[in-house]
């Protein structure tokens, strides 16, 4: 996006050059780097960057309103709801497609938000990674509202450690080893030095939760939670009645509490206003189907990683739905095919972590990765076999 910085880094790319990079990002943690890293980060200027923060702050508006939990009582599905829900989330992420409006101009529109973590500390790896083999201008940074690498994860250690000992804060996911972005966990344990545990290897007794830690029964304080429920509900019988203990009276600290999960998401979408949050309603709330349905994206509120949004929305796929009220329809953007590159230009989505600190008023922009497209929608499994495609971060222009 900002030409100079892209026609030069296109000049300069080599398949060679690209292929050493991914196996030194891979070599940090063997056999741990599944998804596709894209060719290239994105370079976003100084007006870009303030559109983006423009809409994510408005949106923390929102969050931060007295009546914040009232207006999102509904966005939890009763019998996933966890009990001690603390007072806001830890973690923020907001996804912004870089879309082209009416006028043909370059904008940011929101997609998604969700109250979890992200791939918070593969980040870091990837921006150390990216400098040693690409030329990145000293003036654009990864990292936002002035942290750098120390800062970041300094801040990340307060979120999540607290003044507790790392051994006594786990991060907890299902079936860790075997997820594909098992390489943030890693590299969550290299930068804080958390151990990665199973939900299965959860020790239950009254209200306390142990873990093993070389052959000592360990006690934890605090969970860093990774666990998403959707995930939960597509595992075996024996993996989801070991879920249950989410649901237990627990003397532990939840970083984030599962809750905000559903309470920051598609759900909160219908309730934001700001020219780069596309217009969305709940399905229920629609009293005439629109007759322009090309231009609308419909949306299931209970589901992560794409699955169930219908792009081509028709009246057929809208009367067929029974439980509206867990529908969005939200009006459709259109990606930009904003990076050159070898053959199809690519569309991009971007994603900002904001971290929020307990005892601070409002949480802060960190930093971000970014996700580029050839594919009807982003991700790694809606672009396989292209090029120029799959994970990467954005560098912005310093202010």
């Amino acid at each position: 996006m900002v030409k100079e910085l892209r026609d030069r880094f296109n000049k300069n790319f080599t398949v060679e050059n690209y292929k050493a990079y991914v196996e030194a990002l891979s070599a940090v943690h063997p056999n741990a780097l599944e998804f596709r890293v894209a060719e290239t980060p994105i370079f976003i200027d100084k007006a870009f960057k303030a559109k983006v923060l423009s809409a994510c702050e408005s949106i923390v508006d929102v969050i931060t309103q007295y009546n914040f939990k009232p207006l999102t009582s509904r966005a939890i599905p009763p019998d996933i709801k966890v009990p001690n829900e603390n007072d806001h989330s830890h973690f923020i992420a907001f996804d912004f497609g870089i879309c082209e409006n009416e006028k043909g101009e370059l904008e940011p529109q929101l997609i998604e938000m969700q109250g979890f973590p992200s791939l918070f500390c593969y980040q870091v790896l990837q921006d150390d990674i990216t400098r040693k083999f690409f030329d990145i201008p000293a003036n654009y940074s990864m990292y936002l509202d002035d942290f750098d690498k120390e800062s970041y994860i300094s801040l990340l250690k307060e979120i999540i450690i607290g003044n507790e000992n790392p051994e006594n804060v786990i991060l907890l996911e299902i079936l860790p080893h075997q997820q594909k972005t098992r390489i943030d966990f890693y590299c969550t344990k290299d930068h804080l030095g958390i151990e990665v545990i199973c939900l299965t290897d959860l020790i239950k007794e009254g209200r306390q939760l142990f873990y093993m830690k070389d052959g000592k029964k360990t006690l934890i304080k605090r969970i860093y939670n990774r666990v998403i429920f959707d995930d939960l509900q597509q595992q075996s019988s024996a993996i989801q009645e070991k879920g249950k203990i989410f649901f237990d009276d627990l003397d532990v600290q939840w970083i984030p509490h599962p809750n905000w999960f559903y309470r920051i998401s598609k759900y909160t979408l219908p309730y934001i206003r700001h020219q780069y949050v596309p217009k969305t309603r709940f399905l229920s709330e629609q009293r005439d189907i629109p007759t322009d349905l090309e231009n609308y994206v419909l949306k299931p509120l209970f589901s992560f990683a794409g699955q169930g949004v219908v792009i081509d929305v028709t009246k057929e796929d809208i009367e067929a739905i029974k439980d509206p009220e867990n529908w969005i329809l939200q009006r459709k953007v259109k990606y930009a095919e904003v990076i050159p590159t070898p053959d199809d230009p690519a569309k991009a989505e971007i994603r900002i972590f904001y971290f929020w600190k307990d005892g601070t008023a409002r949480p802060v922009a960190a930093a971000n990765l970014a996700r580029l497209s050839k594919g009807k929608m982003i991700g790694v499994r809606y672009n396989k076999d292209r090029e120029w495609v799959g994970g990467s971060l954005v560098y912005f222009e310093k202010d």
